[in-house]
């Protein structure tokens, strides 16, 4: 029998301590320190030791073959876009996001599509409860395996027998291993999970994605260790109350981190939007004050965003400033400049401000959008429905330019827009286009063609 060996984690960070104690050191928690009993004794590998390979000898960087990867088709173009081109032969896939918001059925879809042989393991469902699941997504393959086990030693044997070209893993943190005497989603168990994951991915060049639960605080649980193990790191995010959900890449060893995908919640499963801009801007016949289209980019991809304004008087002394989507500080600052330099007086009315489709923006591009909706709203006379804006305000009241204008401005023209502002100061070499592009430098000239 093995010795057996104490050791002290703490529950939130991951740090190991040689006896207990009531705080944290790391991250000054209190009572997140617990035991567990790690189990010494050597290992064995996931392979039989027969098929051990030699140890790898270093390589000039000459001599490495630099051939490109062939990348695994998912036949989903938003996961495509997402991970920069399809899977990576012996990549790990971390995805997380809160409970309820589709992590699994994503997941389930994809693997219920893709031409190749895949495992889908599963620690909280049994396998009748997936073909229900199956079953309402209406997908027909003969591909898919259907696992529910928790222990990997037991994955591994079943890994070994079906040889599948993809491993999916529902969740990382039910698993656990019996080199670890502690219980499934424990700090020690996640981590050497994890590493075994990681050896059998690298080691026979089959790619695994992991689904990761999240703490209250939005974070995957378990050590932050985890995701510097993985490769990729993504980020299944939504509002409950919007059907839209939003896939993220948090960190991608194979590609950018500034793509997003996004997908509608169907009773049928998720399907992909492949314009979003459609379903960010409300369909509406006549014209109403206080709203204004902005020209985004989310990563690589432009986004048309529609911004609502509501400007009235304060009923109760202090007037109220209230954002959705928006950085407050941002509006209280771009309200200064509009009562500064324009000459507005909403020192004393209230200003509410919403941006449409239940996302948040951080791009600055949005400003001249929202100036152009709290001034129509504060007018009371509207903006166009075939204007939109693409500009960044600063603080003396100028139009600042913005990055990639010639991909908004595509973007605005392809969705049928008649006129879009910009900065005077943007370079631009568009020519012959269909829309009318007006360049201002301040804002007293988007005033005065707006509202004469």
């Amino acid at each position: 029998m093995a010795k057996l060996k104490t050791s002290f984690f703490c529950q939130n960070c991951g740090s190991q301590y040689a006896k207990w104690q009531g705080q944290c050191n790391a991250c000054k928690e209190w009572n997140t320190i617990v035991e567990e009993v790690i189990q010494k004794e050597e290992k064995t590998s996931w392979k039989p030791t027969s098929e051990i390979k030699k140890a790898p000898k270093p390589l000039k960087i000459a001599e490495i073959d630099s051939s490109q990867e062939v990348r695994l088709d998912t036949l989903d173009g938003e996961l495509n876009r997402v991970l920069g081109g399809g899977i990576v032969p012996g990549s790990l896939i971390l995805l997380g996001g809160e409970p309820g918001i589709g992590k699994s059925t994503l997941l389930l879809q994809i693997s219920l599509k893709l031409p190749y042989k895949t495992l889908y393991v599963s620690g909280e469902e049994s396998q009748k409860q997936i073909k229900m699941r199956a079953e309402r997504i209406t997908s027909k393959d003969d591909n898919c395996y259907i696992l529910t086990e928790t222990k990997t030693q037991n994955i591994f044997r079943q890994i070994q027998e079906i040889e599948p070209e993809i491993v999916i893993i529902d969740s990382i943190q039910t698993l656990h291993t019996d080199y670890i005497e502690s219980t499934a989603g424990s700090i020690s168990q996640i981590r050497e999970c994890t590493a075994e994951l990681i050896k059998f991915a690298k080691e026979t060049n089959v790619p695994m994605i992991l689904i990761g639960h999240i703490t209250k605080d939005g974070t995957i649980a378990g050590p932050k260790i985890l995701e510097h193990m993985v490769d990729t790191v993504l980020q299944f995010e939504g509002d409950r109350n919007h059907v839209y959900r939003i896939l993220r890449s948090l960190k991608n060893r194979f590609g950018s981190t500034a793509e997003l995908g996004i997908y509608e919640m169907q009773g049928s499963g998720l399907r992909e939007v492949s314009n979003p801009s459609e379903i960010l801007l409300s369909h509406r016949e006549e014209e109403l004050s206080g709203t204004a289209i902005a020209s985004t980019l989310e990563g690589m991809r432009p986004l048309m965003i529609e911004i609502q304004a509501l400007v009235s008087t304060a009923v109760y002394g202090t007037p109220q400033r209230s954002t959705t989507g928006y950085n407050a500080k941002r509006l209280n600052m771009l309200l200064a400049v509009l009562e500064k330099r324009a000459g507005f007086r909403l020192g004393t009315k209230d200003v509410f401000l919403n941006v449409t489709g239940g996302i948040s923006v951080d791009d600055p591009a949005i400003d001249l959008a929202v100036v152009a909706s709290i001034l129509s709203s504060n007018e009371d006379i509207a903006v166009g429905k075939d204007v939109c804006f693409a500009g960044e305000v600063g603080l003396s009241g100028e139009i600042r330019p913005v990055n990639r204008v010639e991909q908004r401005i595509q973007e605005a023209e392809k969705l049928g827009f008649a006129t879009i502002f910009v900065s005077k100061y943007n370079k631009i070499s568009i020519k012959n286009s269909l829309i009318k592009i007006v360049l201002v430098s301040k804002i007293e000239e988007v005033v005065a063609h707006l509202f004469g």
